[in-house]
C-alpha cells in the first residue's frame, strides 16, 4: 500500500513482486498444490472473496491486475481443459511468480461480442505422421490485453472454424514466438497494468499448444467469464468502500464553516448512502459465493452479471460522492485524495472491463427468459 502511488506515477512496478507474494503464501493461494500453489485448509469461494477484497484495499487495479490477477482469468482454461504437457509447461511458473500470462481475447472489432473475433489460426500438417510437428499459422491483432507487455504467455481466442462461436479455438502463444508484436497502451486509469495491443503476423505454433479440443474454445472462454465478474464485482465494492472510509476519515478532520464538515447534514447522507450500498452489494458477493461453493458457478451467470453491474454502479456512486467531499483534494495526484483521485479514473475500466454493464444487463435478462 505505500508504493502504489509511486507505482502508478511510474507506470510500472518492481518485478520481483510477484515471487515475494508468492513466497508470501498469497500469490499462489487459490491454485493448486501439485503446481505450487498454496491454498489454505477447506479452501473455497469465501476465501477468494476474502482475498480479493482484502487485496483490494490497496486502491490500485493496475497493480493488483498486473501482479495478481491477469493469470487467474488466462490460467483457468490451460487447468480445465489443457493438455497435461501445456499445465507442466506453464503452471508451476506462472502459479510460483516465475512467468506472468495474460488473456487474450478482445480485437479492436471484437470486444463483447467475442463469437465475432477475427484473429485466425490455419492448420498445417507437418511432416511427421505422428503429427508432432504440426502447427498453426497465426494472423490477426488483439486489444486492451492486460499485464500483456510483461506476459511471456498468452491464452489466446483464434478462429480455427466457420463463423460464430462454434469455430473458436484457445492457443498457447508465445510472446517470443517470431511474428509476435506487442507495443504498451496508454489508458484512463490502471497505468501499472501494462495495457498492450498485440499484432500476429504469420505466428507459427505448435499444434501441441492447442488448449482443449478444436473449435471448443467457446466454452472454455465462457466459463471462465463468470469468475473473471465475480472478482470485478469484489474489487469494485472494496473500491467503493475505501472511498466512503476515507471520505469519513477526511470529514471528520476538515472544518468548515466553523464545524466539522462531518457534522453538516448534507455529508451524513453523502455517507450513510454511500454505505447502504457498499453493504447490499457485498451481501450479495456472499450469497454468490455459496452459490459458487455448492457447485453453481456455471448456473448463475445472471447473478453474477447483475452482482458486477451493481458493484461497479456502486463504486462509480461512491468515487462521485467521496470526490465531492474532498473537493478540490480530489483532483490532485497523490496527498491526502490519493485514493480517491486514483479510484475516480478507475470507474470506467471496472465498468467496462469483463462485459459492459450495458452487455451484462442483456445476459441477465436472456438467461432469466423473460
Amino acid at each position: 500500500m505505500p508504493y502504489c502511488h509511486e507505482w502508478d506515477e511510474s507506470g510500472t512496478y518492481p518485478p520481483e513482486l510477484h515471487e515475494k507474494a508468492y513466497k508470501a503464501g498469497i500469490y499462489g493461494a487459490m491454485w493448486p498444490k501439485e503446481y505450487g500453489g498454496t491454498p489454505p485448509e477447506g479452501c473455497d469461494a469465501f476465501h477468494d472473496l476474502i482475498l480479493i477484497d482484502e487485496l483490494s484495499r490497496c486502491a490500485a487495479g493496475g497493480i493488483l491486475w498486473a501482479v495478481f490477477f491477469s493469470f487467474g482469468i488466462a490460467l483457468p482454461p490451460v487447468l480445465s481443459v489443457g493438455s497435461q504437457y501445456l499445465k507442466d509447461k506453464v503452471a508451476r511458473d506462472v502459479i510460483t511468480g516465475k512467468a506472468i500470462m495474460s488473456l487474450a481475447v478482445t480485437e479492436p472489432y471484437a470486444g463483447s461480442d467475442v463469437a465475432s473475433l477475427r484473429t485466425t489460426a490455419v492448420f498445417h500438417k507437418g511432416e511427421n505422421p505422428n503429427g508432432d510437428d504440426d502447427y498453426f499459422i497465426v494472423n490477426g491483432e488483439k486489444k486492451f490485453i492486460t499485464s500483456g507487455v510483461k506476459a511471456s504467455y498468452y491464452t489466446t481466442a483464434v478462429r480455427t472454424g466457420g463463423e460464430g462461436m462454434g469455430g473458436i479455438s484457445l492457443l498457447l502463444i508465445e510472446k517470443n514466438m517470431p511474428g509476435v508484436t506487442v507495443r504498451r497502451q496508454k489508458t484512463q486509469g490502471w497505468w501499472i497494468s501494462n495495457t498492450a495491443y498485440l499484432s500476429f503476423n504469420n505466428v507459427k505454433v505448435p499444434a501441441k499448444n492447442l488448449i482443449g479440443k478444436l473449435n471448443k474454445g467457446w466454452t472454455a472462454i465462457m466459463h471462465n467469464f463468470n469468475h473473471e465478474r465475480f472478482l470485478l464485482a469484489a474489487m469494485a465494492n472494496r473500491y467503493a468502500r475505501v472511498c466512503l472510509e476515507e471520505s469519513i476519515k477526511y470529514a471528520r478532520l476538515r472544518r468548515t464553516f466553523g464545524k466539522r464538515l462531518i457534522d453538516h447534514q448534507v455529508i451524513q447522507h453523502k455517507i450513510v448512502n454511500m454505505a447502504a450500498r457498499v453493504e447490499l452489494v457485498h451481501s450479495y458477493l456472499e450469497h454468490i459465493a455459496y452459490q459458487m461453493n455448492h457447485g453453481k458457478t456455471n448456473q448463475i451467470g445472471g447473478q453474477i452479471a447483475l452482482c458486477k453491474v451493481q458493484a461497479t454502479q456502486t463504486m462509480e456512486f461512491c468515487a462521485r460522492e467521496a470526490s465531492q467531499i474532498f473537493g478540490g483534494a480530489s483532483f490532485i495526484r497523490g496527498g491526502v485524495g490519493e485514493k480517491v483521485e486514483r479510484l475516480y479514473r478507475e470507474v470506467r475500466v471496472n465498468a467496462i472491463g469483463g462485459g459492459s454493464e450495458e452487455v451484462l444487463l442483456n445476459l441477465a435478462a436472456k438467461q432469466s427468459k423473460l
